[in-house]
């Protein structure tokens, strides 16, 4: 219950900040906007940061006190194992959530705290006075090695979402012959959409179809 309660949590995050960052392709005035609208939140800013952080600490300590309960009631290896059910995603859910974690570190390392690329610190504010986050991400996904980096990370949270955006709803008591292939095929399409989401805007930008508002 724990693992789906702060699942549904952290899912409801991951579609509000692709939303977010989605709005990079409208361009400069609206991302600018949206993230200074954050900043202006202030001490409630850092509150929901707090509480998100909290929400994925629990997470992954919890699923990893599944997973080691799930073994230790069965110590002994089978002879001949065969998975009937089970998924690559759902077998390696511990392990994806985890590189998954170390991913959301460098991403708060890299956009939210400014600290791996110097040149942010040369990005002047925007006409209103906004930070230029949108000239920021453009020359931060210009980097080939970032932007697969975090395609990578993306790849890993999708394959996380696909088994987990389904069994959460399963872990709450949806329970049903008809309905649980249902929950898995909509929990795979929602998650690849997910990834999709969020691929296009490195990928766009290293096509050459977003360009920084500001030269450095």
């Amino acid at each position: 219950m724990i693992v789906a309660v702060t699942g549904i949590i952290l899912i409801v995050f991951v579609i509000g900040h692709l939303l977010g960052n989605l709005q990079i392709f409208v361009g400069p005035d609206w991302i600018n906007g949206y993230s200074q609208h954050l900043r202006d939140l202030g001490p409630l800013l850092w509150a929901i940061r707090l509480f998100l952080l909290a929400t994925v600490l629990v997470h992954i300590c919890v699923t990893i006190q599944l997973a080691m309960e799930n073994r230790s009631a069965r110590p002994e290896p089978y002879m001949d194992k065969r998975y009937v059910k089970a998924t690559f995603a759902s077998r390696h859910m511990v392990m994806s959530g985890l590189i998954v974690f170390a991913f959301i570190a460098y991403h708060l390392a890299h956009f939210t705290f400014r600290k791996t690329d110097p040149r942010f610190a040369l990005l002047k504010p925007d006409p209103f006075g906004h930070y230029d986050v949108y000239s920021m991400m453009v020359y931060g996904f210009q980097n080939y090695f970032v932007s697969g980096f975090y395609v990578l990370g993306l790849f890993l949270l999708a394959l996380h979402l696909s088994h987990g955006s389904s069994s959460f709803l399963q872990s709450l008591g949806f329970n049903d012959k008809k309905l649980n292939p249902r929950l898995a095929l909509g929990g795979r399409i929602f998650a690849w959409l997910i990834f999709a989401g969020y691929t296009s805007i490195p990928v766009a930008i290293l096509l050459g179809l977003i360009k920084p508002a500001q030269q450095l």
